[in-house]
């Protein structure tokens, strides 16, 4: 008598399937890669469970029976849509697909966003990008949440609980009008920057941040700085690279 709670597995199919198609154990667990013992007892543990008897044993010959015939033709159906399920996940896990969050500050949007939007569109067709503009600290914050999948920002971040992976580098220049008593100079020390006003950004944004780092790090002490704010007209070529 069949057990109602017994759950076959698929090798115990495949050894019932492989035996019904070769008629011989060992050329079944050849094209298995298993011992015919193991085979064996597959096939025997797939009979008890169901109660019912797939294969008729002789030392001449293999057949299947009556309700092997009938099971047969399912028993492959299932291993199929195994090996379909498996090879349709490989297919899944190779590529990205759905929204993506992304994260950048203001001071790399719109540099960044206009190359990297027609690549992620052209790589990454399934992948639909969320782009959220905003200050390191917040971004942060928004990562370690689940808000965001990926922040684009500048290192370092002294993040914990987050893997930064370096994309690029920039050099530090400092920039000067064209009729400045510094312009055009190459041989400049840092204390040149001594009392020397600063176009910085507001309070937050990690350029500002590192800026004055720098400056102490090298004993430089400018004057107090002038604040300013992100240029948001590139902001207008990252959109239509978005938009194609």
């Amino acid at each position: 008598m069949a057990d109602q709670t017994y759950q076959p597995t698929l090798s115990q199919l495949r050894a019932f399937v492989a035996v019904a198609e070769y008629r011989h154990f060992g050329t079944a667990a050849a094209r298995l890669n298993v011992s015919q013992p193991t085979l064996s007892q597959a096939l025997a543990a797939l009979e008890n469970g169901l109660g019912v008897q797939l294969i008729e044993r002789s030392t001449r010959r293999v057949l299947v029976t009556d309700a092997g015939t009938q099971l047969l033709a399912q028993a492959k159906m299932i291993l199929e849509a195994a090996d379909g399920f498996v090879a349709t996940a490989a297919g899944v896990g190779d590529r990205l697909g759905g929204p993506l969050r992304m994260g950048l500050i203001p001071t790399v949007a719109p540099y960044v966003l206009p190359a990297l939007l027609p690549a992620m569109r052209a790589e990454l067709p399934a992948v639909v990008p969320q782009v959220i503009e905003d200050q390191t600290a917040r971004l942060l914050d928004s990562l370690r949440a689940g808000v965001l999948d990926v922040a684009v920002l500048a290192l370092p971040s002294e993040a914990t609980g987050l893997v930064e992976i370096p994309l690029y580098t920039e050099d530090f220049v400092m920039v000067v009008p064209g009729d400045h008593e510094l312009a055009g100079r190459v041989d400049l020390s840092p204390q040149v920057l001594d009392d020397l006003p600063l176009l910085l950004l507001d309070e937050g944004h990690c350029l500002r941040d590192q800026t004055l780092d720098l400056c102490r790090s090298v004993d430089a002490h400018p004057s107090s700085g002038i604040q300013g704010r992100p240029r948001s007209r590139p902001w207008c070529s990252a959109s239509q690279a978005a938009s194609g």
